[in-house]
């Protein structure tokens, strides 16, 4: 397994790419100050698993090779293996108190996993021993790998093939016998530019007329053919500054960016999808309720670093022993417990595959997602009640330093004389980072979209809830079909 240390260095090893950034392009994304707080938060999932205390949570035995894997790579062999993953993202967000960026890779390849091997039994292909050696490889490398599904879309209304412009959706443009040829581009991609490898995933359920867009295929991060855009987030140029204090999280972030397949050649053997519409949806919603699971875990780890900033600056501000404060306290613990409850509750349910290994309790996992929703922006709201106006009408940091109004701002701003006026300056920044600044997208807008909009979990779990089944265990009580009563 690699070490945090050479996980960086892994990135800085990788070739030159066409990283683009306020219209500028980046030469040394590595040391680029708006950068680099994601690639410290995803190096924290490989500083973990270096540590004794952690190893049981962060690594698991790869039933591959029977060698010890970071748990980012791993193939899910039990429903302990799932709870344990969502207890795992639990402690990275604690770590970071941001989006750590690995578990996209780790949820699409569970997905593809069991995709590919039913593919292969109605087919006859060979997807499924491709993708076997492709973790092999994974795991032996130890891979931030981002797990690419939703594309531009365009226009809602129409099907991929349908589309004005055919470069809305991700497809095959050209077949040879050497491999494929894909044009498109994917949105909103967690790490992407952090990441080793790049697979890509269908976004929706494919038609006939769509079999080109029907595809999934691994590249290299590196490769000379992509392009990447930087997506901005509120309050990011902050990170420009030569201070650290009003970034609010002073050593993590999180990162969004574009990724483009400009005529991107993949051989044969890095294909695992390529026309079969018929699988497209079970890939789609394998990896969907995998990552819904997923925010029962770190969206909770992140919701226990609010709170304690929140509990803190209630100290601070000399406020902790109001009733409605310790109730408001309380109400956070609720929400942020009740999420994890979701999470560990469809991972506790899970069923092996066909291929062997563990899918979680679909209906579980969307109602898990569904709740993450709405329960982070009440917990903020609450964060924000609590912490008070000056959270929003703070001076700089600059202010706090500077000769001629230094000191009325550190007078001005006191609160409990237990606690410095720099405590309570950095205790509010990083509240307004994870609730309306750059963190804010990991745990907010994230916590909204991520994994598919409201709407799709609500589609899940129409789809699901078995409603004649409900509708006869009403019947037989109240008499209308009494059978099986005694």
């Amino acid at each position: 397994m690699l070490t945090a240390e050479q996980y960086i260095q892994n990135l800085r090893d990788l070739g030159d790419r066409r990283i683009y950034l306020m219209g500028q392009k980046v030469s040394d994304f590595t040391e680029h100050p708006m950068i680099r707080p994601s690639i410290n938060a995803c190096a924290m999932t490989y500083k973990l698993a270096e540590m004794p205390e952690h190893e049981d949570l962060m690594t698991a035995t790869s039933h591959l090779t029977g060698k010890r894997v970071n748990r980012f790579t791993h193939v899910f062999q039990s429903p302990q293996d799932l709870v344990a993953k969502v207890k795992m993202q639990r402690l990275c967000g604690n770590m970071t108190g941001v989006c750590f960026q690995r578990c996209v890779g780790m949820d699409a390849l569970n997905a593809m996993w069991s995709t590919t091997y039913e593919m292969d039994q109605k087919h006859g292909s060979t997807y499924h021993q491709r993708f076997k050696e492709y973790v092999r490889q994974w795991q032996e490398e130890d891979w931030t790998v981002d797990g690419c599904m939703t594309d531009p879309k365009g226009d809602r209304g129409l099907a991929p093939s349908a589309q004005v412009d055919p470069d809305l959706f991700v497809r095959v443009v050209e077949r040879n016998q050497d491999g494929i040829v894909v044009r498109g581009a994917k949105m909103h991609q967690t790490g992407v530019i952090n990441s080793h490898e790049i697979l890509v995933m269908p976004t929706q359920t494919m038609r006939e007329a769509d079999d080109d867009y029907a595809v999934a295929f691994a590249v290299k991060a590196d490769d000379p053919s992509l392009i990447y855009i930087y997506g901005r987030q509120s309050c990011d140029t902050r990170k420009l500054e030569k201070t650290k204090v009003d970034v609010g999280n002073v050593t993590y972030g999180g990162q969004e960016a574009i990724i483009i397949f400009d005529n991107t050649f993949v051989p044969w053997e890095r294909v695992f999808m390529c026309g079969e519409i018929d699988f497209s949806g079970m890939l789609v919603e394998r990896f969907a309720g995998y990552h819904r699971q997923s925010y029962g875990g770190c969206k909770v780890g992140n919701g226990d670093v609010l709170i304690g900033a929140t509990q803190s600056i209630a100290e601070y501000n000399g406020a902790a022993k109001a009733s409605h404060v310790k109730d408001k306290i309380i109400e956070m613990i609720h929400l942020n417990e009740t999420l994890y409850a979701c999470g560990i509750a469809c991972s506790a349910e899970g069923r092996k595959t066909a291929s062997g290994n563990y899918v979680i309790d679909m209906m579980l996992a969307n109602i898990c997602k569904q709740n993450v929703t709405r329960f982070p922006y009440e917990i903020a709201r609450l964060a924000q009640d609590i912490a008070g106006g000056l959270l929003v009408t703070m001076p700089s940091d600059a202010d706090f330093n500077s000769p001629e109004v230094g000191q009325w701002c550190h007078k001005l701003m006191a609160g409990d004389a237990k606690y410095s006026t720099e405590q309570r300056q950095r205790m509010l920044r990083l509240i307004e980072a994870m609730t309306m600044g750059a963190v804010s997208v990991g745990y907010l807008t994230e916590s909204m979209h991520g994994a598919g909009s409201p709407q799709a979990q609500r589609i899940m779990i129409s789809r699901l809830a078995n409603l004649e089944a409900k509708k006869g265990l009403a019947r037989r009580l109240c008499g209308i079909d009494p059978d099986g009563l005694f």
